[in-house]
């Protein structure tokens, strides 16, 4: 069993974090062309067309795994700041002009992160290009400067230097500022076209919708009576009914949306062109399209609507055949890409996932259209305008230098103030706070903010959602990596292997330190860098040998056990960077100082796990590696990635790191190129993650607050084309990480007590979960990491914050800030190991080994259904009808309706069974990824006939495991295309 244990596994490759990286899933762009009934062109635009992904590998289109992606982009809850952190709440704001003599504003408040007792500095900078909001850490022991905070927003040089702001009613304006970030509520168009229908003017005179319109329209919201309409309007009349008398409206995740629906709205038989519903919907940045008629009848185009003003079309269609709607999304070409992305195909059976789908692609949609030239320009010079009318206000009493107007400019954020001036200052903050706290509620009753946010999606648990590995984790985690299921730690106490639920092993004692490490189960290999300074080295064991040891229990390896397992030429060694694609030969570049010494994996034809090539490796696994070339850099890299070309042919890159840039430097030549030059006095580089999109390499730069997408061009005459390119982006962290992992969709930064969950494809905020004392210890497939408390859902955090009746305050004068700790007094706060499975992630579910290193025994097979245990081969040539043969076989064998047992063929070789519990015993399918393979059964005659209970208890199950066929489902595995088949 162990030859076939280290298969290919999930954790070897990326590709499945980072090779479904495609902007092809969020449409392309087309040249829309309209005519009337003659045939002549009226109208035409750019738009990008979504439809579904029409990629070749269709088996994991977004359609037909579990969704993860679909979520609210920027959520106002975590966009919010001044609303969330400051109103209400003491804080500084300060004014000053920057080096170009433009104003700006600065907020600076001390708050309990989500009452996770874990005390920061929330910050935002008001400028006139937008706001700017940043995290730092709080020390009670060290105070922090204005200059400082500003420092780290990049702002240095002052035409004049900032000051402080005392005056209440500053409140009120910064509100306003924020308020120009976009509406909290929405208003979207619903525009009825009946079959063949081809120009605007058709569409707004229908008068009245059909019953599949009425449906749709039902689903969408509730219908309202205008007239005295106390919520969000949406720009309607309601006093006077001249918009209407009815209309569409819903609350969903905390925003009000109002649909303006084309039936609902004034109709006039004189007026042909209906200018009382373009009014409306004409000016919907956002509208939906519901069109009668067949997929073969003409269909609707943008450019068919004169609109100047919307940008975004969702064309709806619905079969009453299948009661399925299809939907179809055209944005106007320099609409940002948004997501979630369409399903392939883009049908929906589910109304109520078809209703979420919708409304969250609507308004993630709507706030990135705000970021065109067209919208944002217009922003940009209403911000310029009302901080510069905002400063001229402020500039009088700036000038007077009383009331302690000129006090602080860059002293410290929270001084001590004098004895004399207490109580005038204490009774200023309550003032202070006092009006904060009546503006908030204000803003609330009037719906301006998305305060019932926390009241949403209780039951709906978020991707990231963490799990308990191993509680109590008394050592400190220098490095870690997965093996199978179980996880390589390197510890203070040694390095131990850790699997869930049962009692740590160790490996290596504590004379061996490891400062980094792989586990290449496909490869046999474990590569490690131990030690430091000239005696860090590069070692290279066999997982097999590991594991033999573990098995039969021999005496624990030292440091001085290790002498074989050196690798030449490393001495001295300070990192080491391996190639994250294993489809090509195993490269390692190990930098010494400012050189790297190339090294690649001997080529051996039989370099995967048979028997074959067990018996024909080296004694040794050093010998399997050859020294290629060295190169020498000008300086000591501080972060290192290898980058696969297009062909793997000359054109392998290494991405360095230091001093204030990243180079790109080719493995055959030794030429370095400037990839990207970072333009700020102090550089923290926290990592460049290779991202391959639709098979081109592209590298995350991830340097202080800022991450930076850069597509790698392939080599041309010798050099790689490092040029500006229209696929690059970049974001900014609300923190400083000092990790960041891949997991497609989500790229997620770690810092010493967060997790910032953003979008690959845009760098969009999608949710910060507070982890207090929070370490990344592994990342190479599931996420490990360690911390005092898991991370949760977003409903559990918002619940939390809203809930709370008192947040810790910035301290006044007289008072430092206190903050209840974790524990009590002289009690060691305990820390747990916490797993994010890669499979909540991405989506779906992930081939894993047969088993963990820690569980030697084989999966035991029950004698009345004949079924013989499976062995794990390494070859993918297993055909999709032998793969359907083989279920049909095992379905039949199951439910009794064969005699003789499943063959051991050479396909059923090719196959791994893997049995487990689920609560739900009552479901009968056969699922694959693709919808032509879905076999449905239902397993009430097979009951009885085994005479099993139907009971979910997991004791019950576990009690009748000895003496009847299982009753819970296995999982068939093909190795071939990772399609996944659940069998009940």
């Amino acid at each position: 069993l162990m030859k076939h244990f280290y298969s290919s596994s999930v954790s070897e490759d990326l590709g499945c974090r980072r090779g479904e990286f495609s902007r092809k899933h969020y449409g392309s762009v087309e040249l829309l062309i309209s005519s009337d009934a003659d045939g002549a062109i009226q109208r035409a635009g750019r738009f990008r067309v979504e439809n579904g992904s029409s990629g070749e590998n269709t088996d994991y289109a977004p359609g037909t795994w579990h969704r993860t992606d679909v979520h609210l982009e920027n959520p106002e809850y975590h966009t919010r700041w001044y609303f969330k952190y400051f109103l209400g709440k003491v804080h500084q704001n300060y004014i000053g002009t920057d080096a170009e003599k433009n104003p700006f504003f600065l907020s600076v408040v001390l708050s309990d992160q989500n009452n996770q007792r874990i005390p920061q500095y929330h910050s935002i900078l008001w400028r006139k290009t937008g706001t700017q909001k940043i995290c730092l850490p709080y020390s009670p022991t060290k105070t922090l400067s204005v200059k400082s905070i500003l420092s780290a927003m990049s702002l240095d040089k002052f035409e004049k230097s900032p000051r402080e702001i005392f005056h209440p009613e500053i409140q009120k304006d910064l509100l306003v500022l924020e308020e120009q970030e976009g509406s909290v509520n929405f208003k979207f168009g619903v525009l009825y076209a009946k079959d063949g229908q081809l120009t605007d003017d058709e569409m707004f005179s229908n008068e009245t919708g059909s019953e599949n319109f009425q449906q749709f329209l039902h689903l969408l919201g509730d219908t309202i009576t205008l007239k005295g309409w106390s919520g969000y309007r949406g720009g309607l009349d309601t006093k006077n009914d001249t918009t209407g008398t009815c209309s569409i409206y819903t609350v969903f995740q905390g925003h009000e949306i109002m649909f303006h629906v084309s039936t609902m709205l004034p109709y006039s038989r004189e007026n042909k062109q209906q200018v009382e519903r373009k009014r409306h919907i004409g000016n919907d940045i956002v509208t939906i399209i519901f069109q009668e008629g067949e997929e073969s009848s003409p269909a609707f185009k943008p450019s068919m609507i004169r609109s100047h003003f919307t940008h975004i079309f969702a064309l709806v269609r619905y079969n009453k055949q299948n009661d399925s709607y299809r939907l179809k999304i055209f944005s106007e070409e320099s609409v940002p890409l948004f997501g979630p992305p369409l399903p392939s195909p883009p049908v929906f059976t589910n109304h109520q996932e078809f209703r979420d789908f919708v409304l969250v692609k609507l308004i993630n949609g709507e706030k990135a259209t705000l970021e065109t030239p067209t919208f944002s320009q217009k922003r940009q010079r209403t911000l310029d305008m009302l901080i510069r009318s905002l400063y001229q206000d402020m500039m009088p009493d700036l000038h007077k230098g009383n009331n302690m107007l000129n006090r602080r400019s860059f002293s410290d954020v929270l001084p001590e103030s004098p004895k004399s001036t207490r109580k005038k200052e204490e009774a200023r903050q309550a003032e202070f706070v006092r009006l904060g706290q009546a503006l908030k509620l204000k803003t609330t009753v009037k719906g301006d903010t998305t305060a019932n946010l926390a009241t949403t999606s209780f039951c709906k648990k978020e991707p990231w959602e963490s799990q308990s590995f191993c509680s109590n984790f008394p050592h400190e985690v220098v490095c870690a990596d997965s093996w199978g299921q179980s996880l390589l730690v390197s510890t203070d106490a040694g390095i131990l292997l850790i699997d869930d639920g049962q009692p740590s092993v160790q490996v290596f004692d504590k004379t061996l330190q490891i400062k980094q490490m792989n586990v290449l189960e496909a490869l046999d290999l474990l590569i490690a860098r131990t030690d430091k300074g000239k005696d860090s080295r590069i070692l290279v064991f066999r997982l097999s040998d590991v594991q033999k040891d573990l098995e039969t229990k021999k005496i624990i390896r030292s440091k001085y056990d290790c002498r074989e397992n050196k690798l030449e030429r490393t001495k001295g060694c300070h990192l080491y960077a391996i190639n994250t694609h294993h489809g090509s030969e195993l490269r390692i570049v190990v930098a010494i100082r400012n050189k790297l010494l190339l090294v690649t994996k001997k080529y051996n034809p039989h370099n995967t796990l048979t028997s074959t090539s067990l018996l024909s490796s080296p004694e040794s696994p050093v010998e399997e590696f050859q020294y290629i070339r060295e190169i020498c850099l000008s300086d000591p890299p501080v972060v290192m990635t290898l980058v696969d070309g297009p062909t793997g042919d000359s054109d392998n890159m290494i991405c360095v790191a230091y001093r204030h840039q990243f180079d790109l430097v080719n493995e055959s030549t030794g030429e370095s190129y400037r990839f990207h030059h970072v333009e700020t006095n102090r550089v923290n580089f926290v990592a460049a993650i290779d991202v391959y999109e639709d098979g081109e390499a592209g590298l995350l730069l991830c340097y202080n607050y800022v991450c930076q997408y850069r597509k790698v061009f392939p080599f041309s005459g010798g050099s790689p084309l490092v040029q500006p390119s229209a696929y690059d982006f970049h974001f900014s962290w609300n923190q400083v990480p000092y990790a960041v992992v891949c997991a497609f969709p989500y790229v997620l930064a770690f810092t010493t007590d967060s997790i910032e969950i953003r979008l690959v494809v845009n760098g969009n905020l999608v949710h910060t979960a507070v982890v207090p004392e929070l370490q990344l210890v592994a990342s190479r497939s599931d996420i490990y990491f360690k911390a005092t408390a898991a991370v949760s859902g977003s409903s559990d955090s918002s619940s939390k914050e809203m809930s709370s009746k008192r947040s810790p305050q910035t301290p006044t004068a007289s008072e430092k800030p206190e903050f209840p700790l974790p524990s009590l007094e002289g009690e060691i706060p305990c820390k747990n190991l916490y797993k994010i499975p890669l499979s909540n992630l991405v989506g779906r579910s992930i081939e894993r080994p047969l088993k963990s290193p820690l569980v030697p025994k084989v999966i035991a097979t029950t004698t009345s259904s004949s079924i013989t245990s499976l062995p794990v081969m390494q070859s993918r040539s297993l055909s999709r009808m032998e793969i359907k043969e083989i279920a049909s076989r095992t379905r039949k064998e199951l439910l009794g309706l064969l005699d003789e047992p499943i063959p051991k063929t050479e396909s059923a070789q090719k196959l791994k069974m893997v049995s487990r519990r689920q609560s739900d015993p009552k479901q009968g399918a056969i699922r694959s990824s693709s919808s032509d393979r879905i076999i449905s059964s239902s397993f009430e005659g097979y009951s009885e006939r085994r005479h099993l209970s139907t009971s979910s208890d997991p004791d019950t199950l576990a009690n009748r495991e000895e003496s009847s066929p299982p009753s819970y489902p296995f999982q068939l595995i093909s190795l071939y295309d990772e399609d996944i088949i659940d069998l009940k």
